[in-house]
């Protein structure tokens, strides 16, 4: 399965779209990485917790559109965007949407 946030793949056509995909994670963060965080924000630097939540994030909601994709009988799923946002005080979601499609 291909997923890109292109909108094409070079040298294949789009032979059917089939439909919008979507998934979303929420991600809770415990008080200790809160406060690790928190420091790095006093101090300065990179936040390594909050930066591994987020990948793991970004990898479930790209897992999430491949099944969602191979259901529909998708080849790819293209023009993928990812978005985060915090919900509540210590909560992150990350969601991420495309359209799969079968290649010619």
């Amino acid at each position: 399965m291909i997923v890109t946030t292109t909108n094409s793949v070079e040298g294949r056509a789009v032979a059917q779209y089939l439909s919008v995909v979507c998934a979303q994670s929420v991600l809770g963060v415990n008080a200790f990485k809160d406060i690790s965080a928190g420091m790095r924000n006093v101090f300065g630097g990179r936040s390594k917790s909050y930066e591994n939540e987020l990948a793991g994030g970004v990898s479930s909601v790209l897992e999430e559109l491949e099944r969602q994709g191979a259901a529909l009988g998708a080849d790819a799923v293209l023009s993928v965007d990812i978005d985060y946002e915090t919900v509540g005080s210590n909560m992150l979601m990350v969601s991420a949407s495309g359209t799969a499609v079968q290649l010619g």
